[in-house]
């Protein structure tokens, strides 16, 4: 993603479009033949005279002028009358914002790669662990048991639904950028639109039915659509921490020597995977609340609040990147220890099981003397520290509609699973992958 997002291809990028729009100008006849193969020559930018660049940016207010100048002077050197018409009926923001979008291009691309591994090995996990039991907590407390096949199932089913917004927000974003000085193209005359469309061509993107330049939405598209993906990768990192701590020890990101170690405690397995991700995640959405906020363009171009976004997307595509890059670390290798997870269900003495005796006695005294009779029964147990089915066997009204076999029935984890399976099986796309 730094290279994506590197200065140097950013300029590259900049002298592609000058080259796919002199191409245009040859199409239509608005420049001489040869000016496209002289600029080709040019392409891989190392005719650029960096340290003379950023000095003349700093007086002009963006690269694209002086890149433009010190190309249409290396073309000179081949082709005088090539140089004559490089940049013709184009203005500075359309070269920089074409290039930004190809740049997002490859950016994306990366992106999708890495969720497609990330949504492989989700699912490989759900699978395996399908079966393996664990409580489920609400507000940080013990509720009824899950699997950790469920929970995760939950992570790949938001990252799939992420895959569609990208794709969708992609096909968006991918469009040219062409307007000229305020969006009409009136230095091309009657040439303008077939100049726009063979430049879109060109560069494989998309024609636009009118120039963009002052309305961001495409493209903050995209970067809301990232902070909504980094988002759920911090929910995924968070769940794990919370499940890697000392006391709870049920799952644990994947492990190397020396990995999560202290300077100062030899013990520790500190969660840095998660600690990365959950930075990212806690970054990114300012960064995006930034091209929000920088929509409002004045006209027909914007003051302070183009530039604002300049730095704004390479940060947000790098901690995505980032923190993608960390969450395939623990899918691909998170440690599950289901003897622990059984010992933590059964440590909260079956008060976890509450909602299925619950549940059971309703269908006989109705919802609410249900409710009251295990609630009662729930605060019996934990203030004499007795494990909950001997309470419910102990209580007389309870035990009129309940036997002590339903009792132990019901204050099995297993038999309170709901559809966690069928959940799980639609998630993977396959009724018979989860058994």
């Amino acid at each position: 993603m730094d290279r994506v997002f590197s200065l140097e291809n950013q300029l590259r990028q900049m002298v592609r479009f000058e080259w796919a729009l002199s191409a245009a100008l040859e199409s239509a006849g608005l420049a001489g033949p040869g000016g496209t193969a002289a600029i080709e020559s040019f392409l891989d930018g190392l005719f650029i005279d960096e340290p003379a660049l950023f000095a003349q940016a700093r007086k002009y207010g963006n690269i694209a002028i002086p890149l433009i100048r010190q190309l249409a002077a290396s073309v000179r050197t081949r082709d005088e009358r090539a140089a004559s018409t490089i940049h013709l009926g184009a203005t500075s923001q359309d070269v920089l914002d074409t290039a930004l979008v190809l740049q997002m291009r490859e950016a994306l691309e990366l992106i999708e790669s890495s969720l497609k591994e990330v949504d492989e090995q989700l699912a490989i996990q759900a699978r395996e662990h399908a079966d393996s039991v664990l409580a489920g907590r609400t507000w940080l407390q013990a509720g009824p048991p899950v699997t950790l096949g469920l929970k995760i199932a939950g992570w790949l089913a938001a990252i799939r639904r992420h895959r569609q917004r990208l794709e969708s927000a992609r096909e968006r974003a991918l469009t040219l950028q062409f307007g000229g000085a305020v969006g009409t193209l009136s230095a091309l005359g009657e040439k303008g639109e077939h100049v726009s469309s063979v430049l879109a061509q060109k560069l494989e993107l998309r024609e636009p039915e009118i120039p963009w330049h002052a309305h961001r939405d495409n493209l903050v598209e995209v970067a809301t659509s990232l902070g909504l993906l980094v988002g759920t990768l911090g929910k995924i990192a968070r769940d794990v921490s919370l499940l890697m701590q000392t006391e709870v020890a049920e799952l644990s990101e994947p492990y190397e020597e020396g990995r999560g170690g202290s300077s100062t405690m030899p013990h520790k397995r500190n969660p840095v995977a998660c600690a990365m991700i959950l930075a990212a995640a806690t970054r990114v959405p300012a960064l995006v609340s930034t091209l929000l906020s920088a929509m409002n363009h004045e006209h027909e171009r914007g003051l302070g609040n183009w530039q604002a976004e300049w730095e704004v997307y390479p940060e947000i595509f790098g901690l995505t990147a980032s923190a993608l890059e960390r969450t395939l670390e623990i899918a691909r290798g998170m440690v599950v220890d289901r003897g622990k997870m059984r010992a933590n269900l059964a440590a909260n003495g079956g008060l976890g099981m509450a909602e299925a005796v619950s549940v059971a006695l309703a269908a006989q005294i109705g919802n609410d003397r249900s409710h009251d009779l295990v609630e009662q029964a729930s605060r019996r147990a934990i203030a004499s520290n007795l494990h909950l089915a001997a309470v419910l066997k102990s209580d007389a009204e309870i035990r009129r509609h309940l036997t002590e076999v339903q009792i132990d029935n019901l204050m099995d984890p297993e038999n309170y699973l709901g559809t966690s399976k069928k959940m799980i099986a639609r998630v993977l796309g396959d009724a018979d992958a989860v058994r």
